[in-house]
């Protein structure tokens, strides 16, 4: 069983990275490959392995909160690998917490691949199941449900610190969201974000 990988990443794409360790290349599913492409040098990536009939896939998180969190939630009736990656993509894991703790459907609802049917089992399930993920945030109350518009805005700030990690300029990027946001576009995943200003970019060249 892999616990975590470490080395240097070589390739990035929009679901997973490759990680070169000791000249194997391991393509690992991440919920934001792309924050990967401003770090230099090696680095340390915790594994969910799974082995399937026909596959055998790796799924990695920068930090063991997140590694625990996935594995809590594909415990969920209805919540597979790739959903509970996309949820992990919408939120982080304070957020996720906090949320379920809440009981904040329409919070959960936003998130890629939950209905409400989901984030209701999700609640159910799990409530009771995650103590000592994120305690001491949840219980000095240094953090709470964010709003839909601070959502947003945090997920531009990794897309956008990705972006730069890709090397593209300031002002490139304040131009691409000056238009995300004159198209009505600026909301969505980390992921999503990325997607979008890449197209923007590539036109604009």
């Amino acid at each position: 069983m892999i616990d975590f990988l470490r080395g240097p990443v070589v390739h990035l794409e929009s679901e997973y990275v490759v990680l070169d360790v000791q000249g194997v290349g391991y393509r690992v599913f991440c919920p934001n490959p792309y924050a990967f492409a401003k770090v230099e040098g090696p680095v340390t990536i915790y594994i969910h392995y799974q082995t399937r009939e026909d596959a055998t896939l790796l799924f990695g998180f920068p930090t063991r909160e997140e590694q625990k969190l996935f594995r809590k939630l594909i415990e969920v009736s209805g919540i597979g690998p790739r959903v509970a990656l996309g949820i992990l993509t919408g939120g982080t894991p304070d957020q996720l917490i906090s949320a379920i703790y809440q009981e904040n459907i329409t919070f959960l609802t936003k998130l890629p691949g939950i209905g409400k049917k989901t984030a209701q089992r999700m609640i159910l399930d799990l409530k009771d199941k995650l103590d000592g993920l994120s305690m001491a945030s949840m219980q000095t109350g240094l953090f709470a449900v964010p709003t839909e518009e601070a959502t947003d805005g945090l997920a531009w700030q990794e897309a956008r610190d990705a972006l730069k990690g890709l090397g593209y300029t300031e002002s490139e990027l304040d131009r691409v969201w000056l238009a995300l946001k004159k198209e009505g576009a600026e909301t969505g995943t980390v992921d999503v974000l990325m997607k979008k200003a890449l197209g923007l970019l590539y036109i604009a060249k």
